[in-house]
């Protein structure tokens, strides 16, 4: 957007509004002309007058029938409610789990638990394989969303051997527990889980929305304890969005801030109800909310229920947060965005660095979703590392994977997304610590065969300048957000010396409960249920219409015209839905666009990219690294040889590939046997040399092979791998010229060097190229 000047940003703003109106009518218009055209086109007729009388007598039948089916759904879904309530509102996880560890009796106590899962039948579950341990949000619903079904995070990680654990929490918060604290619980949580699996690497943290910042907060204060983190739908740029198509990025502002947070905890007795971020999430698709899901359910009424009410008991489970951690979450992260710039504390003057994490994350996203979309998933890497050599100077993997549709929820709960990306992802988790660092792009290819679909995992080496390209404007329309986070705090001082002292001592625990009672999203559910007195016949009456079933034509001309309407109503809220949005969002940059050029505000993102690739050279890890470049080992010079030969390729790598070359000379590497720490380090500082002295790191090579025994061993290597891997003409142009150059020494030193050479040399291929081959390669790099 050219914010050059006021005058011109004012219009742009008028502009974009227009052109979000007039879009917002055409789509309108398209939906009722698409719905319409059966009728249009001659449409679904009956032949004569008895069989229109059939058919419309067929179909009132069937409505009265579905009519009460339908209600007799919603009052079991407010039974299911109730008896959820009674419980405790347990995990609703589709597997049986063991406690571990109950954070409620820790020193610092917290609402959360650590629970095992145990494998179902058929099922089992390799105790020296690396554990999983996955986090599922706390925004408002209950644990259990990722292990919904058998077709999860959890069913996908047991049936490939590793035992999972799972980080459960409790409807009510500890009084006084603040964000610290749980994270503080969720380290200790993954240090028990080492301590109960001394033999394998580090856990697999899984984190799903709120979950996964939740994960990375973990990684961050405690480093050593975790292993990959796969972030799974997870907002962290939190200004993050593109206009037109996030419309939960204006929330904070057009809310004022944080100060309604406080408010409803004020109401609450200190408790912040998370009903209210649930209506957040309903108030995105209103169509769905107040149409479309009722009349999915009534129009699949024979097969629908189950699937609904199973996924209505999740739904409807709401839970609580204190005070202080709603505060703390809506300062820091919503309105602050302060986890990306590294100010979120998380104790007094200590904040959350996330660089601090060195274990490799992926990070999954989908186009589908408005929640969490993937400028927030991912912009954060761009803000803690502006260039890519940033990032790979600190040594982290960043591996990144787009869904092209699925919604939000659907991350987590999709059947589908488990068994393609979920599954995947699993698979690939064992081979992220032997990447050399850097930003990845992963790609899913699927190849249909006889016994089914295979499926192959590629990355793709990435910049991180180029997540400039997911936001439009080149993210200047975060300006206004930074205005915000001003008026917030000034709003929220406001609120603390004026209001709180009138409206907190008026709302006692009592109180606030039967307040949470009354708020609507409980009552639609209490209200149509057997506490209702109205209610009670409807059990019956739905039982004497299963047995009577009587199913309409669904190709006749009076079910036409219920879609038909259907369609018409659900485009109505869906236009409503898209003025409203674009009400809100022209509001937002009208008010907030105004105060920022009034206040002179610099965005933060803006501020911290001052950093260039060329002053990179200078810092500590590479010069530190460049000066050993002829030091090292056997091991340091088999994976320098193999970062060689990447470079030299195209940037793309196959898992299919790396679990080929982990077989054949993985073992002899050595890098399986060292610690992940020590492996992970011997990576960085060879991937460093080789990015910036490929000549040199070449050259160099020889030296790390002190005996003629070890170079016998690369070269032999070598010989294994070729024509197993594929390789393109500089990769085989690069490999003859190490395999010359080191067979010639091992030629010149060992005993009997013929007979050696002919070990590891095919004597029918072609020499190495010429002088031109190095510069050649470094060109293609």
């Amino acid at each position: 957007m050219p914010f050059g000047t006021f005058g011109a940003v004012q219009s742009k703003i008028a502009q974009i509004y227009q052109a979000r109106g007039s879009s917002a009518f055409q789509r309108y218009l398209a939906s009722v002309e698409t719905a319409f055209e059966p009728w249009s086109s001659g449409g679904p007729a009956a032949a004569t007058p008895l069989d229109l009388w059939r058919d419309a007598s067929g179909y009132w039948l069937d409505f009265a029938q579905r009519s009460t089916l339908f209600w007799d759904t919603l009052r079991r879904r407010g039974n299911n409610w109730i008896e959820h309530e009674k419980a405790g509102k347990p995990p609703l996880l589709a597997f049986d789990w063991d406690m571990i560890a109950d954070a409620r009796t820790f020193e610092r106590p917290v609402n959360y638990a650590l629970v095992q899962i145990r494998p179902p039948a058929g099922i089992e579950t390799d105790p020296s394989r690396r554990p999983f341990v996955i986090i599922d949000p706390r925004a408002g619903h209950g644990p259990g969303i990722g292990g919904f079904k058998q077709d999860s995070q959890v069913g996908v990680a047991l049936k490939a051997g590793h035992p999972v654990y799972f980080v459960i929490f409790f409807p009510e918060p500890v009084p006084g527990q603040i964000l610290a604290d749980v994270s503080r619980a969720e380290a200790e949580f993954l240090r028990i889980v080492g301590e109960r699996h001394p033999k394998t690497r580090k856990p697999v943290v899984v984190g799903n929305c709120q979950g996964g910042w939740a994960s990375m907060l973990v990684g961050a204060i405690e480093p050593d304890l975790v292993g990959p983190l796969v972030i799974n739908g997870a907002p962290m740029s939190y200004w993050a969005g593109n206009d037109g198509e996030n419309p939960m990025r204006y929330a904070g502002g057009v809310l004022g801030g944080v100060w309604p947070a406080l408010y409803a905890s004020d109401l609450g007795a200190g408790t912040f109800d998370g009903a209210y971020l649930v209506e957040n999430f309903e108030y995105l698709n209103p169509a769905n909310t107040y149409f479309d899901k009722y009349y999915t359910l009534f129009s699949k009424i024979d097969t629908e229920p189950e699937r609904f009410l199973e996924f209505e008991r999740w739904w409807g489970g709401f839970f609580l947060m204190d005070r202080a951690e709603i505060k703390w979450i809506v300062e820091n992260l919503f309105i602050g965005n302060n986890l990306a710039a590294g100010e979120a504390e998380w104790s007094e003057g200590r904040a959350f660095d996330l660089r601090e994490i060195k274990s490799p994350i992926i990070l999954f996203a989908s186009l589908g979703d408005n929640i969490t979309p993937p400028q927030q998933a991912f912009n954060w890497v761009a803000d803690l590392y502006p260039t890519t050599e940033a990032l790979k100077a600190n040594g982290q993997v960043i591996i990144g994977l787009m869904h092209k549709s699925v919604g939000h929820l659907g991350i987590f709960v999709s059947g589908q997304v488990a068994k393609r990306e979920h599954t995947q992802i699993v698979d690939l988790v064992e081979y992220l610590e032997h990447l050399p660092p850097g930003l990845y792009g992963m790609q899913i290819e699927e190849q249909k065969t006889k016994d089914g679909v295979r499926y192959d995992v590629v990355l793709t080496e990435r910049r991180v300048e180029d997540l400039q390209i997911l936001q439009k404007y080149g993210r200047k329309d975060e300006i206004p957000f930074e205005a915000v986070e001003t008026v917030s705090e000034t709003l929220a001082s406001a609120y603390e010396t004026f209001v709180r002292p009138v409206v907190a001592p008026a709302f006692t625990p009592a109180a606030a409960k039967v307040a949470r009672t009354f708020n609507p999203q409980r009552v639609q559910r209490w209200a149509l249920s057997d506490l209702n007195p109205f209610m009670g016949p409807i059990e019956g009456m739905a039982a004497m219409a299963k047995a009577n079933r009587a199913k309409r034509d669904e190709n006749g001309p009076m079910v036409a015209m219920e879609r038909c309407l259907a369609a018409t109503v659900s485009a109505s809220w869906d236009l409503y839905r898209d003025l409203r949005d674009a009400a809100v969002e022209h509001a937002f940059f009208r008010l907030y666009g105004t105060a920022s050029f009034g206040l002179g505000i610099v965005p933060k993102a803006e501020a911290a990219g001052t950093e260039e690739a060329a002053s990179m050279r200078e810092a500590p890890q590479v010069k530190e690294a460049l000066a050993r470049i002829e030091e090292g080992d056997p091991t340091r010079a088999m994976v320098r040889t193999a970062l060689l030969v990447m470079k030299a390729g195209t940037g793309r790598r196959r898992l299919s590939a790396m679990k080929r070359a982990r077989e054949l000379v993985g073992k002899d590497v050595g890098l399986l046997d060292m610690p992940a720490e020590i492996a992970r380090d011997i990576i960085r500082e060879q991937s460093l040399i080789v990015d910036y002295e490929p000549e040199k790191a070449l050259s160099a090579l020889p030296k790390l092979l002190r005996t003629s025994a070890d170079r016998g061993k690369l070269l032999e290597l070598i010989g294994r791998l070729e024509g197993r891997i594929e390789a393109n003409a500089a990769q085989r142009a690069l490999v003859r010229e190490i395999r010359n150059a080191l067979s010639a020494d091992v030629a010149r030193k060992a005993k009997g060097g013929a007979t050696a050479i002919a070990l590891v040399v095919d004597p029918d291929r072609p020499a190495a190229s010429g002088g031109k081959g190095r510069a050649g390669r470094s060109a293609g790099a």
